[in-house]
C-alpha cells in the first residue's frame, strides 16, 4: 500500500500523484520542420525523447494551450492536444501499419452495423441516425459496410476492409492518431472518419454515438458515474475532433 499523500500533492481520477508545474512561460517557435513549443525556451520532448516538432503553426499553439492551461499541477490525461501529438510522433510515425491495421479492425466490429431488433422506437432511431452515415461513407470512399441485426458477429467483406486500409495509408501520422483517437471514443471507424471528413461535426457524431445509450438512459434514467465518465469523454472528443480541424 502507498503511503498516504501530504495536503500539498494532488491526485489525478486514477490516483496518481500529479507533478507540480515547473515552468512559467510557455512558447512556439519556428524550427527546421516545422514548429516546436517551448518551456521556459527549452523545447518539449515526447516520452521517448523525441523532439516535439510539428508542420502546422496552429497546432503547435493548441500544444501550447494544453500546457499554458496547467495551474499548479500538470494534469497530462487533460493534454488532448498534446497526447495525441506524442501518440502520432512515438507510436504512428515508425510504424503506421499497426494504428491502421487497429482501426480496420474497429470497421469489422463497426458500431453502425449492429442493429437492435426490438423494441420499434431504438431500431427506427438507429436507422435515422446511422443509415445516412453509413451511405456517405459507401458514397466517398467507396467502402460498404455489412449490417446485421442482433449481437453476432458479422464479418465485413475483405476487399471493404482492404480498401479502408489503403484510404488511411493516405493519412499524416497526426490524423492517424486522432481518428483513432476518435474511433476508440465512439466505438466507430465510419464516424471517426465522418468527423475527419467534415460530413458531422463532433456534437452529432458523439450524438450517433450514443443511440443506443441515450435510449436506455430514456427508459431507466442517468447513472451518475456514468454520466461523468462520459462528460469526460465527450471533452477528448471535442478536443481531438478540434485537432483534426486544425490539419
Amino acid at each position: 500500500m502507498s503511503e498516504p499523500s501530504d495536503d500539498k500533492d494532488k491526485i489525478d481520477m486514477f490516483g496518481r500523484k500529479l507533478p507540480r508545474r515547473f515552468y512559467k512561460n510557455v512558447g512556439v517557435e519556428k524550427s527546421a520542420n516545422g514548429y516546436r513549443v517551448e518551456l521556459d525556451g527549452r523545447s518539449i520532448k515526447t516520452p521517448a525523447k523525441n523532439l516535439l516538432e510539428v508542420e502546422s503553426e496552429s497546432i503547435a499553439a493548441a500544444i501550447a494551450a494544453d500546457w499554458e492551461r496547467q495551474g499548479d499541477f500538470i494534469d497530462l490525461e487533460a493534454m488532448y492536444t498534446t497526447k495525441v501529438t506524442n501518440t502520432a510522433i512515438d507510436r504512428i510515425a515508425p510504424n503506421p501499419e499497426d494504428v491502421i491495421a487497429e482501426i480496420c479492425e474497429y470497421a469489422g466490429t463497426d458500431l453502425l452495423c449492429y442493429r437492435a431488433l426490438e423494441p420499434d422506437d431504438l431500431v427506427k432511431r438507429q436507422n435515422v441516425s446511422w443509415d445516412p452515415v453509413l451511405d456517405w461513407f459507401d458514397n466517398t470512399h467507396g467502402v460498404r459496410l455489412l449490417c446485421v441485426g442482433g449481437v453476432m458477429h458479422q464479418a465485413q467483406s475483405g476487399e471493404a476492409l482492404e480498401k479502408l486500409a489503403v484510404i488511411l495509408r493516405q493519412r499524416s501520422a497526426m490524423m492517424l492518431a486522432a481518428m483513432h483517437n476518435l474511433t476508440t471514443l465512439t466505438g466507430s471507424a465510419v464516424l471517426a472518419f465522418s468527423v475527419g471528413d467534415g460530413h458531422l461535426d463532433a456534437e452529432n457524431a458523439w450524438i450517433c454515438a450514443h443511440v443506443d445509450e441515450d435510449w436506455q438512459i430514456e427508459q431507466w434514467g442517468h447513472d451518475e458515474d456514468a454520466a461523468a465518465h462520459r462528460a469526460r469523454r465527450w471533452l477528448e472528443m471535442e478536443k481531438t475532433a478540434t485537432l483534426l480541424s486544425l490539419m
